[in-house]
């Protein structure tokens, strides 16, 4: 599955953004979805993810409430709208695949992830 996200930019805290993640045509639909992030001297970290179906979906506590993950199979997409945007949400955030027979299935670690886009810097100002 190739990844091509998009949709980062500088916004300032309490801002909104919304990221997009397109997939290709063939596979889109086989895989849960995720997004992780990267900011500046930290380890990769989880941030929320979607299942095949798109009826099941986990979020990492620091963006509980604010973050909404969606996907658009139709479209071959993955959306992450991200609202009250902190200083600390800063970072790459990177869209990920994992194929699923389970079309239930929701993964939460980076290892279980087969594909990756390339990321979108997101930088939030205080």
């Amino acid at each position: 599955v190739q990844l091509q996200a998009s949709g980062g930019g500088l916004v300032q805290a309490g801002g909104s953004l919304r990221l997009s993640c397109a997939g290709s045509r063939r596979t889109f639909n086989m895989n849960s979805m995720g997004w992780f992030r990267q900011a500046p001297g930290k380890e990769r970290e989880f941030v929320a993810a979607i299942s095949r179906n798109g009826y099941n979906t986990r979020y990492a506590d620091s963006v509980k409430g604010r973050f909404t993950i969606s996907r658009h199979n139709a479209e071959y997409m993955v959306a992450l709208q991200m609202n009250s945007l902190k200083s600390e949400d800063t970072a790459v955030y990177y869209c990920a695949s994992s194929y699923e027979r389970r079309p239930e299935n929701v993964r939460v670690t980076p290892d279980a992830y087969q594909n990756w886009g390339q990321g979108t810097l997101v930088t939030v100002s205080s």
